[in-house]
């Protein structure tokens, strides 16, 4: 019986996506490693592997079809000596027969999060620990998108666990989940009802582009209107000396030149924002219903404008990091996130977010909050102006830095603690390199 490639949820919010590429012919033989296609979501392009070995029967679906539903078929791969007839394609989906064009294959990839523990064909190239980016079929442990999810939620270490499914894949059986009713009590999945719509007509007579909405855009504006309506925030404004900052910067990229680092001012605001946070662990927390999860490690996730959208890279555990490894870091990700390259583990979690609208020359900035976390860090322009330095008034350059804090989550006076603690390694910035 032929195997059903599937459009797969890439995250527990998706519905639809976007198959960009077909990386495969029909009649193709595909092997456990082998690139099978790219689909597009609201944040990157996403690269697909087979697990299986087998031939592709049929392409239902046509390269570049917009809004394809998760579960539709896509393709059929059939295994030796079987032979499967193609599917009518789904209502309002167009199907292709006979060979397409091989496309070019991107660097990222992301994971299907199927609610079943049923055998796929597909299997994403990486997306968290427990996969081998590009290692060996042999290397990578085998286990089912749900299988996976359910592991990372309870914490299980996937490498001790045998797998009793086909070609011996870990399947939710293995984990000690037996039904769907134990899946969502272990994921704990809540719907959040979409955001109501409310658009209207353009005014008459005036010239105008009617532009189709990305899905990254269709996103953006559903998580930011669904953050306004359901996050309380509240917000708080320390204006910082930077000159301070900006003299230790200048020393430490002269001190720097030739090894390929330089520092920007971002950098150094990562640095002090994430210890803040170690110093007032208050802050580095989410709201969970009826729980409060306090983190231990601090992941800043740094806002990156790219084409039609904004995406939000992680420097992971930016407390422990030196400047110039989350230097190194935060360019990396920023070169990856505007080439459509991040894959999943680089832009999922985030224990907190910092945005910086300085360089564009803003005064002072109120950002939203990007749910699940309580606090985002805004940062405005340094601009010269009357300050007391050294007990004199005299020029200085200052910035403000406003954050947004989730007020069930977070209080006043922690927050008022937070900002404390970040002006002050602004303004004693030799604690960022001791």
């Amino acid at each position: 019986m032929a195997i059903e490639l599937k459009m797969p949820a890439l995250s527990p919010t998706m519905e639809k996506g976007t198959l960009a590429k077909w990386l495969v012919n029909k009649g193709d033989r595909v092997r456990p490693g082998d690139l099978l296609a790219e689909i597009e979501t609201d944040k990157a392009t996403m690269e697909f592997e087979a697990i299986d070995e087998g031939t592709i029967s049929s392409l239902v679906v046509a390269a570049g079809t917009d809004d394809v539903a998760v579960g539709t078929v896509i393709a059929l791969i059939s295994r030796k000596g079987e032979e499967a007839a193609e599917p009518l394609p789904e209502e309002g989906t167009p199907s292709i027969s006979g060979p397409i064009k091989t496309a070019d294959k991107s660097d990222s990839a992301t994971s299907p999060a199927d609610s079943s523990a049923e055998l796929s064909p597909l299997q994403p190239l990486s997306e968290r620990q427990t996969l081998r980016a590009r290692g060996s079929p042999a290397d990578r442990v085998r286990v089912s998108p749900l299988a996976q999810r359910i592991a990372e939620a309870k914490g299980i270490d996937l490498s001790a666990v045998k797998g009793t499914g086909p070609n011996g894949r870990i399947v939710r059986a293995d984990l000690g989940v037996s039904s769907p009713k134990d899946d969502r009590e272990v994921l704990a999945v809540r719907a959040i009802p979409a955001a109501p719509v409310s658009s209207s007509p353009p005014p008459s007579g005036i010239p105008l582009e009617t532009i189709k909405l990305s899905s990254m855009r269709k996103t953006i504006a559903r998580r930011l209107t669904e953050a306004k309506q359901t996050v309380p925030h509240f917000y708080l404004t320390a204006r910082c000396n930077l000159d301070p900052l900006l003299k230790l910067r200048s020393e430490l990229n002269a001190h720097l030149a030739g090894r390929d680092v330089k520092l920007s001012v971002n950098d150094m605001l990562i640095k002090a924002m994430a210890l803040a946070l170690v110093e007032v662990p208050e802050a580095n927390v989410q709201f969970g219903g009826d729980e409060l999860y306090r983190f231990g490690r601090v992941d800043i996730s740094m806002a990156v404008a790219i084409d039609g959208g904004l995406i939000t890279p992680i420097i992971r555990d930016a407390g422990s990091l030196s400047l110039s490894a989350i230097s190194k870091a935060s360019k990396t990700l920023a070169t990856k996130a505007r080439e459509g390259k991040l894959s999943p583990e680089d832009y999922q979690g985030g224990t907190a977010s910092i945005s910086n609208l300085g360089m564009f020359g803003i005064d002072e900035m109120f950002p939203v909050i990007n749910p699940p976390q309580a606090l985002i860090l805004g940062i405005g322009a340094g601009i010269e102006q009357p300050w007391k330095v050294g007990g004199e008034i005299g020029l200085a350059t200052i910035m403000a830095a406003t954050a947004s804090f989730d007020h069930r989550a977070i209080d006043g006076a922690v927050g008022a603690e937070f900002m404390r603690a970040f002006r002050a390694l602004i303004e004693r910035p030799l604690l960022l390199v001791g």
